[in-house]
């Protein structure tokens, strides 16, 4: 990493909607079944925002679970970063509102890398713990139920809503961050995208799917590379939950295990940016990390983008 500061997860957090939108349901009003969704996708139900929820509430909740794991107070943290591609205003950023809710101190800013936001926001937040004086908050927060067309049966079965945050400080004797890649592909920004003028979500499913497939496997290799060792040596793989397919591909090709990853697609579809943090506080909560683990976390899409990153696991378990 080029003797960047490395940054070490301290407390971790995550909430989700309490809405929750099988699989089921959406056979109500799409020409689609249960049977055809999870083996296509591996995805079983969903939570949806309610209308009292946002990126803003379920940010704040998530980034108070995490304070409160971290054992810091909201005046010590010195940043926030919030990564969300749907935002509830356009200006100012998210990151306002979630600051003040939270009462935090020190700066904040919003990060649109869309569902590689998290692992983009947890790199920036490694950097920069050497220089903002404090811990960071990292928070990946999305609502992308709002920007689905409801009636295209390609994209309204999966995605999910929901928000994961992490608190991140210095780190030292070889934990936190080891190993990092992430990068852009802008020639292929029209498979994922809003377009200009319009309100929902378009997708060429197929185009995706293969970017994914090549891309995790390729940037895997890459922050492996980076940290220095192998897939074998691999504790928990967290990848980005948006298809089971996807998944199970790049853990085929990259040879880490089925017990070394952690998959929870099938309650929460992809929730972007949040997709990666709640994984990963899941993971937590289910007693598959421990100190001295060595995490890969992988995330990809719309850009087209990626991020994938190495850390020695010394955080909360």
């Amino acid at each position: 990493m080029g003797g960047m500061p490395s940054g070490r997860v301290t407390g971790i957090g995550h909430t989700v909607p309490a809405t929750v939108v099988t699989n089921g349901d959406l056979e109500q009003r799409l020409d689609t079944d249960d049977a055809w969704i999870t083996e296509r996708t591996g995805i079983r139900e969903r939570r949806w925002a309610g209308p009292d929820e946002s990126t803003v509430t379920l940010a704040t909740a998530a980034g108070g679970k995490a304070l409160a794991d971290a054992g810091r107070s909201a005046d010590e943290i010195a940043l926030l970063v919030l990564a969300t591609c749907t935002p509830a205003q356009r200006l100012p950023g998210d990151a306002a509102a979630v600051q003040a809710a939270l009462g935090l101190g020190g700066g904040a800013f919003d990060l649109n890398a869309a569902c590689s936001g998290f692992v983009y926001g947890l790199v920036a937040a490694g950097a920069m713990t050497g220089v903002v004086g404090g811990p960071v908050l990292v928070i990946g927060t999305d609502v992308l139920s709002r920007v689905v067309d409801p009636q295209d049966r390609g994209t309204a079965v999966l995605f999910g809503d929901g928000a994961g945050a992490v608190v991140v400080e210095p780190a030292a004797d070889g934990a936190g961050l080891l190993g990092i890649d992430f990068g852009m592909d802008g020639t292929g920004a029209r498979h994922l995208q809003i377009p200009p003028g319009e309100p929902y979500l378009r997708m060429d499913g197929g185009e995706v799917y293969r970017f994914a497939v090549r891309t995790v496997i390729e940037s895997c290799a890459a922050a492996l590379d980076d940290a220095g060792v192998g897939p074998d040596a691999v504790d928990l793989f967290v990848p980005h939950q948006a298809n089971a397919r996807i998944i199970d591909a790049a853990t085929r090709r990259l040879g880490i295990s089925a017990d070394r990853t952690m998959v929870n697609i099938d309650r929460y579809g992809n929730t972007s940016a949040a997709s990666i943090p709640i994984a990963l506080s899941e993971s937590v909560e289910q007693g598959r990390l421990h100190a001295g683990d060595l995490v890969l976390l992988s995330g990809f899409g719309a850009g087209l983008s990626w991020a994938s990153a190495v850390l020695r696991w010394d955080g909360p378990a």
